[in-house]
This record gives C-alpha cells, structure tokens and sequence, in this order.
C-alpha cells in the first residue's frame, strides 16, 4: 500500500488508462425480479495516430427493491480522455466519475415474529417496518440519497529504463445523506409510527400506537391529516401569524412539538489529494519513495425535507440563535441542492482532516526467492468547527497524530509447482475523528491512542496442470478500535453510540482450490475456518439525536465471539461448457459459526457472567447461472441468466440482539422470536444481454 494510513484488510489500487484501450464498445441491458431494470453503453475511441484515446461510460438503474417499500433509482458515469504519443517518455490520463443515487430504506430492526405477523403467510423475509404510502404513492421516512463525483489526473513519466514516476492529483465533493423522522410524534399514539426497545408486535399489535394500513404499512396520509387538525395557527413575533408550525423542543405561541416532519441529515464532503511514488529497478531489486498528501473537510447539518403538511418549522438547534422558523425544504435527491448553503437545524459542524504520509519500499524477486519490506510514517492533522452547539468554543485547536507501519513478506518457490510465503506487519493508525472529539464537542480527547494492529500470515501453494491449491493460516490482533454506530434511540429517532478501546483477535486458516478435470468442466472450491472473539470488556456511550449523551456503560464482552460475519464458510462451484456456446455455472456455499452482533440497547452485555453472543443456524444457498454466446448482427454477444438462492432457503443473515432461548420462548429454528433480524433474501433472479461493437 502507498497510502499514508493503509487499510488493515488490504488497498485495491484502480488505474483508468483510456489510451490502452482498443477501438470498440458495449451495450447492456439487464433485468431482474422486483422491477429491476439496468441499462448501460461504453465506448472506448482507441488511440488515434497523435496518441489521443478517450472512453466514456453511461448507465441507469432502477426497481422496486426485493424488500417492501425500498424502491429507488441511480446513474453511474465516466469519462476518461489519455494521451501517449508513441515514443513518448510520459503518459498522461484524466478521468471522472461518479454513481448518484437515492433509495428508500430498512432500518428499523424486525424482530421474527414482527416478519411471522406481518406480511405474507409465514415468514416473510420482505418486511419492512419503514414503509407506508402518501398521496397513493410509496413513502419512507427513510430515503438515502448520494453522489460523489471524483476527478483524477494520473501522469506517468518512463524517466529512463530503471526509474519511473506515477504521480495522481485528485479531487471529489460528495453531497448527500439520509432522511428520518423529526419531532417528538410518540406523543400521540397515531403518529408514534416506530418502535423503541420492542418489536412491531408490541408497540403495534398490543399497544396500538401508530397509524398504519390494514396491512400493516404506514398510512402517511393520516400522519399528515393528524398534524394539520392537532397544530393551532402561529400566534407569536415571527412573521408566520396564522400557519401550522411544528417543532422538536419548543411548544409556545401555538407551535406543536407533537408534529412529526421528516429531516434531512448531511454528511458531506470536499476531498482533494495527490499520491507520487518514485521506482527504482536494477537487476533483482527494486526500491520505490512515495508520498500521500490529502486533504478532507466534512459538513455535518440537518435540513427540512418534508413538513409533512405543516407551514413550517420551528428550530431551537442553534444556541447561538433563540430560535428560528423554517418554511424551505431541500429534495432527497443526489443530483438537487442539498442545503449546504441555506438554513439549518438540529446541529452543524465541519470536521476538517489532513494527511502527510512517506513511505519507502526495497523488493526483491528471482526465480526462487521474492521478499519486500515497506515502512511509512505519517501525520493526520484534526479540527472540529461547531456552528450551533459550542458557543464558548465554536473552533477547537489542531490536533496532529503520528502514526505508521511496517510490513514485510517473502515466498520461497519450492519448486516449479509449489511454494511456501509468509507476511507480518505492525501499524499503528491514528484514531477516528469521532475518538478525537468524542461527546460531539470541540474539546480534544486527553486519553487520545493510535489503534495498534499486529497481523501475521503463513501460507504454502501449489500449482499443477490442472489442478491448484492455495492454503494460508493468519492472525490478526486490532486493539485499541473506536466505533461509532447509529441506531434509534427514541421512539426510532436517530442516536448514535460511541464504543472505546476494543480489542479484537481475528484467527483462521484459509483454502482456495480449483480443479479442471476436463477442458469443458472447471471445479473450484473455498474453505475458511476462523476464531474471532473480543478479548476484553470495553466502555460505550449513548448519544440522542440532538448529540447530546444520556448515558454511559461497560459492555461485557470479553471472550465473546464476533458477531456479524460468519466464521465458517465453505464453497464449492462446477462450471461447464455445453457446446460452443453455451456455459452453465451451479455454486453451493455453506456458512456456520455465524453470532449476532451487539448493541448498546441489548441486555446482555450489560451485566458480567452473561451467555454470550448469540449463535445463529447455519444455512446453505444455491446460486445457477448460464451464459450463452452468439452473433447478434455481426456483433459479439452474449446473454446471462442468474437464480440466486436457488432453493428459496430461509436463513438468518443478521441479529442485533442476543436473547437466548428459554424453556417457555418462542423460536424459529432454536432462536427466540423476539430477537431482532434481518432476513436474507429469498430467490431471486437477473438476466443481461450484453453486445460488443
């Protein structure tokens, strides 16, 4: 990695290079289950006599969604334009891109009795607690919405046969968030629509709260129709006399805090950088110096999306400010102003953070023998500008964090088919801009420590005419981790949660094989057995959605198993040529040792001596593919069928909570139907019709 602050798992390096790229293009048009359409086209120019080369690339998505009432639309860009004269030393490309996107959203955890109540009959994986309808057409608090253009200019430069220079300059500005409900609606049992620390059954079925269709799904009309008939008409200073203003805090002059209106939160960014590496090579050895310099701002802030048939808003966010009235709203759309510039509630901050980072590489490669050994230093630099919640420190100090890493590995070829490798490295990464200013405030964290990651890894290959095998045993040990996670915190408004000083032990062993026994039938196969558990109890801390903190605790979870990954999983697949055209692909993957994963919410972590992380079933999935080749025109084509989950396996994807079955629960194949889940999909399917031209 040439980054400053590498990635613990492993860096994908992407190069777009439109002069490498022959004359030709492709057309695409996919279809799946649930309305999902996809249409694309490319087209690379080739490199012209003078060494111009351009490629461009356009496509739309669009469906329902496989869950109910998640429907949404993107489009994805690209624009490349390179030049390389023939004889030329240097290379220059620059390229652009982006996908813009929105979608509606699940995020209310479903318990699975909420899916066996609701819904079709028996399970039904669809559900979603979110979704409902406005003015007959489908509507979520929830919608999802982003686009982040990146531009890059990318200059190669051959200095002579042993010394190269690959230098890239990049900028991106991404704009967009998410939007939730606002308001303190849970007030009134019509418009108290989400569950807090209890499943749809009972704040639904039982209790009677909320206002939704026979159904089940949220009737949005009637939200709007309650806030209109329960809101008096403004009768104070503002000049908003006579309308229906609602508020989260403030209920004087006729304004209703009851009201529920749906908000917009921001999390977006400026983002410009440069990487330049400098390569030596002479003979078996090879050395290479790179810097990494970026520079980052994120604008954090909260908008009026919908007022939800009100006239307007009265916001107490900004304690700068006695309050103001907001009658503009912003769309939920990627490609439409996002209120950056216009006015705010709730909260606004700007986070601000700079990367410095050298790092040096020596590799060395014969025929038997490869070994590289890389070591970098960095410097992030950390600010926190508050507009609305720190009128004593609106701007905090800089805070600068060293941090770096040194890793190394060597291979040794055994023979002409097998050989034996190992890597380690150690890096110590400077904390989460969140672990540097926790508690959402400007001031900086005095027990502030670099997160410490020691990984080892021991691996041993073959490879044979038609046969190949390559088995690996690794440990990874992460301390010091901060994470940061959202969650509903009242009555499904949004909170957050900030957890400090985990540390994670991560061991396994891995085998990838594949086999061709015929020259039509290929066979490969995946194993992966891991350990991964937490090796202490760690402090988290409870935040509303005004970032003001209502509690602190321990969570003990010191031996517990890591949850939200499975820690067993196999594969095996069989891909066959039937003709001359026509290739049929049938893969099987098996997954077990699969634990819930945890929340400050779920008792029971709360108390030492617990039962641990809970274990969810195991399952297996089926996945059939085809793929037909033919001329469609004189055009190269080809046509893909997919089924995925062939079998319409029910399965448990994901837990929120760890209630361990009783004498007296209720379950679904051993697990307690009152612990949150999310199911995974059922079968589904896609088909594409790919021409090249």
């Amino acid at each position: 990695s040439r980054l400053a602050v590498p990635s613990v798992g492993g860096t994908v390096s992407i190069f777009t290079k439109a002069a490498s790229k022959s004359e030709g293009g492709k057309v695409l048009q996919m279809i799946g289950n649930d309305g999902y359409k996809k249409t694309g086209v490319s087209y690379n120019t080739g490199k012209n006599e003078k060494g111009w080369a351009s490629s461009f690339l356009l496509s739309r998505w669009e469906g329902d969604g496989y869950v109910y009432n998640t429907s949404g639309e993107g489009y994805t860009y690209f624009a490349a334009v390179g030049y390389a004269p023939e004889g030329s030393a240097h290379e220059l490309n620059f390229s652009f891109l982006g996908a813009g996107q929105w979608h509606h959203q699940r995020d209310v955890w479903v318990s699975i009795r909420d899916y066996q109540n609701f819904g079709s009959d028996g399970i039904d994986q669809r559900w979603n607690s979110n979704g409902g309808t406005l003015n007959g057409e489908e509507f979520s608090m929830r919608r999802n919405f982003y686009n982040k253009p990146l531009a890059t200019f990318n200059w190669d430069w051959e200095i002579n046969s042993n010394l190269k220079l690959a230098t890239s300059l990049y900028g991106s500005a991404g704009r967009g968030g998410g939007t939730g409900p606002r308001g303190r609606n849970y007030y009134n049992s019509e418009t108290d629509i989400l569950p807090f620390r209890k499943d749809l059954t009972e704040h639904y079925l039982e209790n009677g709260r909320g206002s939704r269709t026979p159904e089940g799904f949220i009737d949005f009309d009637a939200i709007v129709a309650f806030n209109q008939s329960n809101t008096d008409p403004y009768s104070g200073d503002l000049p908003f006399a006579g309308q229906l203003i609602g508020s989260n805090g403030f209920n004087s002059d006729g304004v209703n805090r009851s009201a529920l209106v749906r908000r917009a939160s921001m999390n977006s960014h400026d983002w410009v950088g440069a990487i330049s590496n400098l390569e030596y090579e002479s003979g078996d050895w090879k050395y290479s110096i790179g810097v990494d310099l970026r520079n980052y701002t994120g604008y954090h802030y909260r908008t009026i999306n919908n007022l939800m048939g009100l006239d307007g808003y009265y916001s107490t966010g900004n304690k700068n400010s006695a309050g103001q009235i907001i009658n503009t709203t912003i769309e939920a759309s990627p490609f439409n102003d996002t209120g950056i510039r216009g006015p705010k509630i709730d909260y606004y901050n700007v986070g601000k953070v700079g990367w410095q980072g050298l790092n040096g590489l020596v590799e060395y490669n014969n025929e038997t023998i490869s070994a590289v050994l890389q070591v970098g230093g960095s410097n992030q630099s950390f600010q926190r500008i508050d507009y609305f919640d720190v009128p004593g420190n609106p701007e905090s100090d800089t805070k600068n964090v060293d941090g770096g890493y040194i890793k190394g590995g060597a291979n040794y070829n055994i023979d002409a088919k097998q050989n034996v490798f190992f890597n380690a490295g150690v890096i110590s990464r400077q904390p989460q801009f969140g672990a540097v200013f926790p508690n959402y405030g400007n001031a900086i964290n005095e027990d502030l420590q670099n997160e410490e990651i020691k990984s080892f890894e021991l691996g041993y290959g073959f490879i044979g005419s038609n046969f190949k095998v390559n088995v690996n045993a690794y440990s990874t040990v992460w301390g010091n981790r901060f994470v940061q996670r959202s969650l509903s915190n009242q009555q499904g408004v949004d909170g957050s949660a900030q957890f400090k000083d985990i540390d994670v032990s991560h061991k396994g062993i891995e085998i990838e094989t594949s086999y061709n026994p015929t020259d039509k039938l290929r066979l490969k196969g995946m194993l992966s057995i891991g350990d991964w558990k937490y090796t202490k109890d760690f402090d988290a801390e409870l935040f509303d959605d005004n970032q003001q903190s209502i509690g602190t605790g321990t969570l003990y979870l010191k031996d517990a198993k890591v949850g939200d990954a499975a820690q067993f999983t196999s594969y095996v697949e069989a891909d066959y040529q039937i003709g001359s055209k026509l290739r049929v692909d049938l893969g099987y993957r098996f997954v077990d040792g699969l634990y819930a994963d945890y929340s400050i919410t779920d008792s029971e972590f709360t108390q030492p001596g617990n039962k641990g992380a809970l274990k969810l079933p195991s399952y297996g999935l089926a996945d059939l593919g085809a793929t037909y080749s033919f001329d469609l025109f004189g055009n190269s084509s080809t046509f893909r069928v997919n089924v995925n989950n062939l079998f319409d396996t029910y399965y448990i994807a994901e837990s929120n909570t760890n209630i361990h079955a009783g004498d007296a629960s209720e379950t679904w194949n051993g697990v307690d139907t009152r612990n949150s889940v999310w199911f995974g999909f059922g079968r589904t399917f896609n088909t594409s019709l790919k021409v090249r031209f």
